[in-house]
Order: C-alpha cells, then structure tokens, then sequence
C-alpha cells in the first residue's frame, strides 16, 4: 500500500525525520516538484516514487550558490552547466540549486 502526499505532507515528513532543516522551502518545493514530473516522465499511467527522506538527503544537497558548492567539488566547476554535465540540476526560485551528489 502506497500512500500520496501533497506537498503540505512532503514537507511534514521531512519534519517527522528530524530533517526539517535539510532544505530551504523553495529546496523541498524545487525537490517536489522534480520528483513529480519525474515520475509523470518516466511512466504518466502510474510509475510512483516511494518517499524515503532519508534517501533524499543522503542523495541530494542544496546549495546557496556556485560558490559554496565549489567548496564540496573544486572550481573546475565554473557553472552550472558545467555540473550539468556531471549531474542533475534542481534550479531554485533566486540563486539557489539543489544537485544529485556524485
């Protein structure tokens, strides 16, 4: 049994884990947002992701600006389709963006 969340419940879940903070709320709408349309891109009769807030955290990083994320990966990366290449790129609303750690 599956159950589906709205964003509202998205957002509580990441609370119920004690990772509330993990990321902003634009990084949890931009998350939820990609991982809806995801979904729709891979199967629009019914594939599903199942939410595991762990996994998300484990698996993807916000970051305010290509400064602080060239902290973690080096300046090689000048730009964000420069990590595009190496990765997936969440845009935020403003500066921030979120990525699939590699």
């Amino acid at each position: 049994m599956k159950e589906q969340v709205n964003f509202g419940g998205f957002c509580d879940r990441f609370g119920d884990m004690n990772r509330a903070d993990n990321f902003s709320y634009e990084g949890k709408r931009a998350l939820f947002d990609w991982l809806e349309d995801y979904e729709e891109s891979c199967d629009p009769e019914g594939f599903e992701i199942e939410l595991d807030v762990i996994a998300l955290c484990c698996e993807y990083t916000e970051y305010k600006n290509l400064e602080e994320f060239q902290k973690d990966y080096g300046k090689e990366y000048a730009s964000l389709e420069d990590i595009q290449y190496k990765t997936t790129v969440i845009g935020l609303e403003g500066e921030g963006f979120i990525i699939q750690q590699f």
